[in-house]
């Protein structure tokens, strides 16, 4: 399972590569596309691709980090790890005997949070409902027949079992011989009508060794999450899709079943079915499997708006590691009509070899080991942030990669981007999208969210119609009107020794 951010540059593809990708035809991708809605609100879409006899089955949960609630972050990511533990017929020895151990683990586990958080703890006490914990956790683990769900579906030659969580939504998918299909359907009203909380304490511990691995003993990992708590004063996109440390640990499976029943309602989930499948046969299977799961109201939105920034803000980690150098501006969300100029922006900006930064500071002046521009950060259901990131050559100081990234900025608000740069950022675009769709997975996948987040799943191949239609005036008014100073975040990782003077990011950095 994965904890990552998924983008919305979707574009023109084909479910039979050869034929659909010369006609560049929305009409006839709609003729090899099937939708229907149940009853109770869940959203499908298949798509015919009889390339080979097997097929991709990807739920799609417009749910994410950025809809935790307070004292909770991460619950989102846990809950995905919870979804592979199986259910009450799958993954047990005995099902009643192991709800009410885990039930009594869970009252234990509470009681001692709440001992812990008291202004007084009573250590003793604390010692009793930890003990209490530990012999109700390891009798539910008599019950588990650990790992039956991930197996069965191996055991039927499913392949690509995974998920991920993103500060915007939650995916699972895998793949499957076409004749398994109701092997899937019966599995996944299996694990989202009832889900078992099976192994939730030792679950949490492998996602607080996640955290500490990919954090708080990674630069990168420090200086993003740094950057993200700092960026924003209001808006949850300033906290971690993993989740705080204290946050993960006081997460309860009551608070995770919760979650659960507020946001894994049918209605924010879409189901996207991609291969050599029968879309009847599908439906009937969707009816008789999934039209179980109860319907509910949609879920809350975020309601919460960051509030405009009054000034540029400014932070510097120090430690002895790899210096590091970020800067991120506030932006607009994806269904912004400013969002296809923004991401033609950053991709003429460093996407690949031939892009202006890339050429100036990795190949021509050798500043830095790597550099990136991006748009869409940390997600774009929300508006977000437009990111210069870049890693420093040895000797190169902090300054100097801050000042030449503002200079290639200050040249794109002057209208110095070439048409021929343009025309080569939409001809990337549009290889990379393809190259993204080229295959079950990658159609499944993006026609699901584009149904989920932009209202129909076509949006995954019109998007490109929005990037084509990216002038130059676009992106020198983008550049003017959102890159500025005044919403602008600049972090850094610098050596405690070297973090000193003129090459401090807390003391530089060049206008607006």
């Amino acid at each position: 399972m994965k904890t990552f951010s998924i983008r919305s540059a979707l574009a023109l593809t084909a479910l039979t590569m050869s034929s659909w990708l010369s006609a560049q035809d929305v009409d006839a991708i709609a003729e090899r596309v099937t939708e229907f809605t149940l009853d109770n609100g869940l959203h499908f879409i298949i798509i015919e691709r009889p390339v080979a006899p097997v097929a991709t089955f990807v739920t799609f949960v417009n749910v994410g980090g950025v809809d935790e609630p307070v004292n909770n972050t991460g619950v989102a990511h846990i809950f995905e790890h919870m979804a592979f533990k199986g259910s009450r017929n799958i993954g047990t020895r005995d099902w009643e005997a192991e709800q009410a151990a885990l039930d009594k683990m869970d009252a234990a586990y509470q009681a001692w949070l709440e001992e812990s958080y008291s202004t007084d703890p009573d250590e003793s006490r604390l010692e009793t409902l930890r003990q209490d914990f530990e012999q109700w956790q390891q009798e539910a683990g008599t019950f588990i027949n650990s790992e039956e769900f991930s197996q069965l579906i191996e055991r039927e030659g499913g392949v690509g079992l995974n998920a991920f969580t993103s500060a915007d939504a939650t995916g699972y998918f895998y793949s499957l011989p076409q004749n398994k299909a109701e092997l899937w359907f019966y599995l996944e009203a299996e694990r989202f009508r009832e889900p078992v909380f099976r192994e939730f304490y030792v679950e949490k511990d492998v996602i607080m060794e996640e955290r500490r691995m990919r954090t708080d003993s990674n630069p990168q990992g420090r200086l993003l999450e740094e950057f993200l708590s700092v960026a924003y004063s209001a808006h949850p996109y300033r906290n971690p899709v993993v989740g705080w440390a204290s946050d993960i640990a006081a997460t309860t499976i009551a608070d995770t079943q919760a979650f659960f029943e507020t946001y894994y309602v049918p209605s924010n989930m879409t189901v996207a079915i991609a291969g050599d499948v029968d879309p009847q046969e599908m439906r009937a299977l969707a009816e008789t499997y999934l039209g179980r799961l109860p319907a509910a109201g949609h879920p809350p939105t975020v309601k919460t708006i960051e509030p405009p920034q009054r000034g540029e803000r400014r932070f510097v980690i120090e430690e002895q590691s790899q210096p590091l150098f970020i800067a991120g501006y506030k932006t607009v969300a994806a269904d912004h009509p400013d969002a296809a100029a923004l991401e033609m922006l950053s991709t003429i900006l460093s996407s690949g070899r031939t892009s202006r930064l890339y050429r100036r500071m990795v190949q021509d002046e050798q500043l830095a080991l790597g550099v990136q521009a991006l748009t869409g950060f940390p997600g774009s259901r929300y508006p977000s942030l437009f990111v210069t990131f870049a890693v420093p050559n040895a000797g190169v100081p902090l300054s100097d990669i801050e000042r030449v990234l503002e200079e290639e900025i200050d040249k794109a608000k002057a209208g110095e981007i070439e048409q021929q740069e343009l025309d080569r950022a939409v001809t990337n675009a549009r290889a990379g999208v393809v190259r993204g769709l080229d295959s079950n997975m990658g159609l499944a996948l993006n026609m699901a969210q584009a149904h989920a987040q932009r209202g129909s799943w076509q949006d995954a191949f019109t998007y490109l119609d929005d990037l084509e239609a990216v002038t130059l005036d676009d992106l020198q008014r983008v550049a003017q009107t959102y890159l500025v100073k005044q919403s602008r975040t600049v972090g850094s990782i610098q050596n405690a020794a070297s973090a000193s003077g003129s090459d401090r990011a807390s003391d530089g950095g060049a206008g607006q």
